[in-house]
């Protein structure tokens, strides 16, 4: 293979950068960490993590009034879904970007990403039609994907307390999800109003990136692995080039692609994740299953004329009350999860939570349709939506415990990849039933998906792929199981 010979002068100037950005993070590595420092970046993470999940379901969270103020149509919903499918090139391109995180730094994302949703927010809280919020719901499905502040829990945390330490700010985070229902509480008195319920995250969370701009530090696990590339030789680079090793790469989406297809246990686990994300629908659709569910039994006693009177009527009032408590249901959840993880095992994490899920999906839908106490029936469907991302997150949590540090944010984007696979096989098996027979097929679509997904995806997972609980992230390499 032919090389490229470098000018003395462009050798020179290239030596140069190299010597500025590692004098920059040798000065990064020097700051001291103050007293309780592990504290309060935990505390910074935990509320940029409550900005992330409050982008991440406030639009679910008020999807039907979202989808019947937009569309006003008896399958809304559905039209809804394929609005946001229109947003899948901007996920494309979000998956490109986050990469860059191996090359620049977790610091610069942490603060881009969080700046970018609050941003988001508050397009669609100024939209007055559905251009203008479509390019806000665009902004937020760019960024959310990100989770930089996942990789700063993983890499920042000590090994055997991380699961615990990150279902924990998790935890926190999706109790700062009940300032929604408050909020619509306070500011939605009628249900054409659900813009603004947007604004105050959007607020606060431009408030967290000072915060975080001023008070964190660059992670030691990506200092060290810069440093470590930047002092190679040419020599040691120029080989490196020629052997096509994507081990040595810093960063990008095809050398993580390349390498995880070539290792067993990344390999496996992207397939897990495609296959456990059949039931995807669930997690975006409880809303109108809720809705819906008590929607159906007003209809059924009298006390609505037709559908789409009671469905405004439990929006406003028994909807409202529901999601109240859905928060706490979906909080705990998942900090069962961190403490199940860190004491039995990844796996066995991802078996009770996939059980968890289903268990606490049925009781949902069913006490919906049934009329059930709304605050119980909402904190069900906080555990069963809980439970469905703390599958996933554990599963997340293995990729990067099997991700050597300088591919790690790449390998865990490009996870992002094959589980579009899964995705989008939970809309096309879906869609064809609530377009024809309406919202009201939903809570059958979610649960017909659910199952089988989570049956398969756990079997392959306990068959096929190593724990990865206590590992240690500056020195694994991820082809310790091959």
């Amino acid at each position: 293979m032919k090389t490229k010979t470098l000018t003395p002068e462009k050798l020179r100037k290239q030596n140069l950068r190299r010597e500025k950005e590692i004098a920059r993070w040798e000065k990064e590595k020097a700051r001291p960490k103050r007293n309780y420092y592990i504290v309060y970046l935990i505390f910074i993470i935990a509320l940029i993590y409550s900005i992330d999940e409050i982008a991440s379901q406030i639009g679910t969270l008020m999807k039907t009034e979202i989808a019947n103020d937009l569309f006003k149509t008896g399958n809304s919903a559905s039209l809804l879904d394929l609005l946001s499918g229109l947003a899948i090139p901007f996920q494309v391109v979000g998956l490109l970007y986050r990469p860059l995180a191996d090359r620049w730094g977790r610091k610069l994302f942490l603060i881009v990403n969080t700046f970018g949703m609050s941003f988001a927010l508050l397009i669609i809280y100024l939209s007055n039609n559905i251009p203008l919020y479509f390019i806000g719901a665009c902004i937020v499905q760019f960024f959310i994907p990100h989770d930089m502040h996942v990789v700063y829990i993983m890499e920042s945390s000590p090994a055997k307390h991380r699961a615990r330490i990150y279902s924990s700010i998790k935890f926190f985070a999706n109790i700062a999800v009940m300032l929604v229902p408050l909020l619509r509480d306070r500011l939605m008195q009628d249900v054409s109003q659900w813009r603004n319920v947007y604004f105050i995250p959007a607020a606060v969370g431009v408030v967290v990136c000072f915060i975080a701009l001023i008070c964190a530090r660059e992670t030691d696990a990506f200092i060290e692995s810069r440093l470590n590339h930047l002092r190679k030789t040419p020599e040691e680079l120029e080989a490196e080039k020629k052997a096509q090793d994507e081990s040595t790469k810093q960063g990008g989406l095809i050398p993580a692609l390349k390498f995880a297809m070539k290792h067993k246990q990344l390999r496996w686990l992207y397939i897990v994740s495609s296959v456990a994300n059949i039931g995807f629908i669930a997690s975006i659709n409880y809303p109108i299953v809720l809705n819906y569910g008590y929607a159906q039994n007003m209809l059924s006693s009298g006390l609505a004329t037709n559908l789409e009177e009671a469905v405004a009527a439990v929006g406003v009032g028994v909807y409202t009350d529901a999601i109240f408590l859905y928060p706490l249901g979906l909080a705990i959840a998942q900090v069962i999860m961190g403490f199940i993880s860190d004491w039995k095992g990844r796996k066995a994490a991802a078996v009770t939570t996939a059980f968890n899920c289903v268990v606490s999906f049925v009781l949902f839908s069913v006490g919906a349709y049934l009329n059930w106490n709304p605050f119980l029936v909402g904190f069900f469907c906080g555990a069963a939506i809980g439970s469905y991302y703390s599958t996933n997150d554990v599963i997340i949590m293995m990729i990067g415990e099997s991700a050597p540090t300088n591919l790690r944010s790449s390998a865990m984007s490009a996870q992002y990849i094959v589980t579009a696979v899964g995705f989008a096989l939970s809309f096309i098996l879906s869609m064809p039933f609530t377009l024809t027979i309406g919202n009201t097929a939903m809570a059958a679509c979610c649960f017909a998906l659910l199952v089988p997904g989570f049956t398969a995806a756990l079997f392959l997972l306990i068959k096929k792929t190593h724990d990865t609980t206590g590992i240690d992230m500056d020195t694994v390499t991820g082809t310790e199981w091959d």
